[in-house]
């Protein structure tokens, strides 16, 4: 066989196998670029199915027939009584104790006042004299008036005698008044209750100095007597409920000693005026205490049933977005998308708050919506997310 037999073969060998390689390398950069070209497509479908924001739909419930609201409140005593002392001195004893029962008028403490002893005697001694003046001084007005008829004496003379008597009435007069002043002054060593009672301070004792007067120091209250038969109850009511509640209204409260017993209170009356630092308004309500379970200045939580209205709406308030034109709510639509609404706000419960306009029963509220939700953004429900679809409205369930 010749050399150039040989060649030929080869070369047709040759170019065969470059076609072949060209042909699949073609292949391959034809199918890397239809790859590629697919996930890019996938990437930006991808992308705009996480840029869709997923939201949960709010609970909404119908107001209560009834409501209970808990506020803390303050035991009063029914009747409470500082006393004082009315003398100067010093104490010479006291007849009650803290926690003893007393009747009105009873001697709680013996004042010795010795400076009021003093003038108390000095005022008999200057009523005595007064008194003899003024006997002195009727008799010679009465003898020098009958002088005058005879004209022993002049007219003017038995007029001076007449006036002369007649200030030394007056001045018997004073003296009888001032001795009745230390008179009363010397009833008031002995201290005693206003009320019956029971009592619950007791700041002095034995050898003590007694200013009289209620001020600082050492004039301070001498006794406190409470009257504890009846309780009064002090509870500051937030503005917002002021209104539900009226004379007459029952209530129940709970004290901390006492768990699981409840005792029961009536509303009385109220300030009419409202606290410009916590906005709320002081009410009264009292309550009975025969086995004397309820002492003063107890802590006690007091528990109200408001009446409510059956239509208004309540919401979650993390539902709300607070915005320029107000308070408003994110709806689901039929269209799938977020609509903003405004809304009314009634009583804030913390958790929840009242909406008395703007919502229905049948609205898809949307809870906790994304800070950058706008009116018209297309949303997907939080069970719909899994499986990528895009929930209209008549496909949500509101428990």
């Amino acid at each position: 066989m010749s050399q150039d037999n040989a060649t030929k073969p080869n070369t047709r060998l040759l170019v065969i196998l470059g076609i072949v390689a060209a042909i699949g390398f073609g292949t391959i950069a034809v199918t890397g670029l239809m790859s590629r070209a697919h996930s890019t497509q996938a990437l930006a479908a991808w992308t705009n199915d996480q840029a869709i924001p997923t939201v949960a739909l709010a609970k909404l419930q119908r107001g209560a027939t009834r409501q209970t609201l808990d506020l803390p409140g303050t035991i009063q005593a029914f009747y409470r009584a500082p006393i004082y002392a009315r003398v100067d001195g010093y104490l010479k004893s006291w007849n009650a104790d803290i926690g003893a029962k007393v009747q009105a008028g009873q001697v709680l403490g013996v004042i010795d006042a010795p400076d009021v002893d003093r003038q108390y005697d000095q005022a008999k001694a200057d009523l005595a004299q007064a008194q003899a003046n003024e006997q002195l001084a009727a008799v010679t007005a009465k003898r020098w008036n009958s002088l005058v008829t005879s004209r022993d004496v002049s007219v003017q003379a038995a007029d001076e005698k007449q006036s002369d008597y007649i200030a030394k009435k007056a001045a018997l007069e004073s003296a009888q008044a001032n001795l009745n002043r230390l008179a009363t002054m010397q009833a008031f060593k002995q201290i005693t209750a206003p009320f019956d009672g029971t009592v619950t301070a007791r700041n002095t004792d034995i050898g003590a100095l007694i200013n009289a007067g209620a001020g600082t120091g050492q004039t301070s209250q001498l006794f406190e007597v409470s009257d504890l038969h009846k309780m009064r109850i002090y509870v500051q009511v937030p503005q917002a409920f002021a209104g539900d509640l009226h004379p007459g209204l029952k209530a129940s409260f709970d004290i901390p000693q006492y768990a699981g017993q409840h005792f029961q209170a009536i509303y009385v009356t109220q300030s009419n005026a409202v606290d410009t630092n916590s906005r709320s308004m002081l009410v009264q309500l009292q309550a009975d205490n025969p086995d004397g379970k309820l002492l003063a200045n107890m802590f006690c939580e007091v528990h109200f049933e408001l009446p409510t209205d059956p239509d208004v709406l309540r919401v979650p308030a993390t539902a709300l977005i607070p915005g320029n034109k107000g308070i408003e709510v994110a709806l689901l639509g039929d269209d799938g998308k977020a609509h903003l609404k405004p809304i009314q706000l009634g009583r804030d419960f913390g958790d929840t708050v009242e909406v008395v306009a703007g919502l229905s029963m049948s609205d898809h509220v949307i809870d906790s919506p994304p800070e950058t939700l706008v009116d018209g953004d297309v949303v997907r429900l939080a069970e719909d997310a899994s499986s990528g679809k895009v929930a209209a409205a008549g496909d949500a369930k509101v428990n």
